[in-house]
């Protein structure tokens, strides 16, 4: 698909620990098996090993959920074009003060 052919993904250190934290988070709640915890582990690796890492510079707070507000620094950061996310109050945002488009990722793979 071109839409793959021309992304690159780009994260942030806070990014990186919510990566880090999220799945051991879950499998700690009992909420994912040990099966579902290395597959998680093993898929955030394999997309980050070949993200861009960025340090944001500017603090934004545009979101509803305070903690969304590192998802967009990381964006501004890269210069991002896009955002491929599932989550809702990151899809519900209007009016950014910068152009990005957000998209979910059933979006993102029908896109030409």
């Amino acid at each position: 698909m071109k839409a793959f052919q021309e992304t690159e993904i780009c994260v942030s250190p806070s990014l990186l620990n919510e990566y880090r934290d999220v799945p051991q988070e879950l499998f700690r709640k009992n909420k994912i098996d040990k099966e579902q915890f290395k597959g998680l582990i093993a898929g955030i690796a394999a997309l980050v090993s070949s993200a861009r890492v960025v340090v944001p510079r500017d603090v934004l707070k545009v979101c509803r959920d305070p903690k969304d507000n590192m998802v967009l620094e990381c964006c501004v950061e890269a210069g991002a074009d896009m955002l491929i996310t599932g989550d809702r109050d990151l899809l519900d945002i209007g009016g950014l003060p910068f152009r990005l488009r957000i998209v979910t990722p059933r979006t993102f793979i029908t896109m030409a």
